[in-house]
């Protein structure tokens, strides 16, 4: 039967890739790609080149599907998502019929960590159960952008004694999560985080983690939250795209314990 292998590969240091991923892509015979077009080739570069270090011990391929559009600006957010799901299950079950041979194993290289916001799990469920496709997954997990955050900055993700919540910018901006002080915040395209500036909170920010490019700003949200929203801007004029995640933490009478205390502005 094949074997379909979803690897986290890290969230953007090759050197991020864990001794079990770099295991799994040696047993790879196709590895698929979803191009998001020019716009985004770095990040196609960036997967070359994590299977030009690791990938060594077997003759592989590289086999490049097309990444359907998806429509950001409808107002029915969960059918957008789920339609967007459904046309990207499409291309993958195709490549997978087409170039993954029965006795085969195909993998797909995800940043960061497959089980956190990352669609690639459920589109492989979806493709499981339509039910003419038959292939066992494997998923090894890799170092989240979240992980990545909080050790660029030293600091842990939550305070003693006290939750964290991962959440996206989007329910951010309907207000903080109840009884949370700390929360992590991924996929955020309008910077939620300006919706608080009434609160009495520190960020951690950080851009293109793990790579050359990399950008932190760090200290109280109502001094830095301008100069995040310029240097985010630029960013994404540069570059043409971003991806950044943040920490916001509120401020409560327990002092953080030694070794956690926030780190001053880069």
């Amino acid at each position: 039967m094949r074997e379909i292998v979803v690897i986290g590969v890290g969230a953007g240091d090759p050197e991020q890739v864990t001794m079990q991923a770099v295991s799994a892509l040696n047993r790879v015979d196709v590895f698929f790609v979803l191009d998001k077009g020019e716009v985004k080739q770095e990040l196609v570069d960036l997967r070359a080149e994590i299977l030009r270090r690791y990938a060594k011990d077997k003759d592989h391929r590289v086999v490049v599907g097309r990444d359907p559009e998806r429509d950001r600006t409808a107002g029915a957010y969960v059918e957008a998502v789920g339609d967007w799901r459904r046309r990207r299950a499409d291309v993958c079950a195709d490549l997978i019929v087409s170039e993954l041979g029965e006795d085969q194993v195909g993998a797909f290289l995800v940043w960061g960590d497959p089980a956190l916001y990352d669609s690639t799990l459920a589109i492989l469920d979806d493709i499981l159960a339509r039910g003419e496709l038959s292939f066992e997954v494997e998923v090894i997990p890799g170092i989240s952008s979240v992980s990545t955050l909080a050790a660029r900055h030293r600091v842990g993700l939550n305070q003693v004694g006290r939750p964290v919540q991962i959440t996206t910018g989007r329910r951010l901006a309907k207000g903080w999560p109840d009884d949370v002080d700390d929360v992590v915040v991924m996929l955020d395209a309008q910077t939620a985080f300006t919706e608080h500036l009434d609160q009495d909170a520190d960020i951690y920010w950080g851009a293109y983690l793990g790579t050359p490019d990399e950008i932190l700003i760090s200290g109280p949200l109502r001094e830095v939250a301008a100069e995040i929203e310029k240097v985010r801007a630029e960013a994404r004029d540069r570059k043409g795209w971003i991806m950044d995640t943040y920490l916001l933490r509120r401020k409560t009478d327990q002092p953080p314990p030694a070794g956690l205390r926030p780190r001053p502005k880069e």
